[in-house]
């Protein structure tokens, strides 16, 4: 019986051993790795990206979008499934101003800080230390519209 409940549980719902999580870890600091040798958590190259005065991070953000518009069409196109064989499902979202606002404040605390939530952890992890103000309010901001996002306007 416990063998059939087994195979009926989705992949998600089971509770992995601790050692499991270790791949997450390690996938986390190669993409730290990369964003530091790409200089993507460069505050200077962030700056110079909103001064309009480079190219480089914009192709950075243009290439992740189109590997990303690849992924997703040859997931439809042929089908693929989860490792657990479980099929990925893209929904469509209804555009709303709140997306607008919403956007327009994260530029604008990328613009003043210097950092996107991606990087904050390598940035953190170099020795940038007063990137911890940055992480505090991103978490605190994540917070507030958690507790008031039926408030806001959506």
């Amino acid at each position: 019986m416990k063998d059939q409940l087994e195979i009926i549980m989705n992949e998600s719902q089971r509770q992995p051993k601790w050692y499991h999580n270790l791949k997450y870890l390690m996938v986390g600091l190669f993409f730290g790795v990369l964003f530091v040798k790409a200089e993507v958590i460069s505050w200077f190259r962030i700056q110079e990206m909103f001064r309009l005065q480079t190219f480089h991070m914009y192709g950075i953000i243009g290439s992740a979008v189109v590997v990303g518009m690849i992924s997703v069409w040859l997931i439809k196109r042929f089908r693929i499934t989860t490792i657990s064989g479980e099929q990925i499902t893209f929904t469509d979202k209804k555009f709303n101003k709140g997306q607008i606002y919403g956007g327009l404040m994260f530029g604008l605390g990328w613009g003043l800080t210097g950092a996107c939530p991606g990087p904050l952890f390598a940035q953190i992890g170099i020795g940038a230390t007063v990137v911890i103000v940055t992480l505090i309010s991103a978490i605190a901001g994540t917070w507030v519209y958690g507790r008031f996002k039926d408030h806001l306007p959506h």
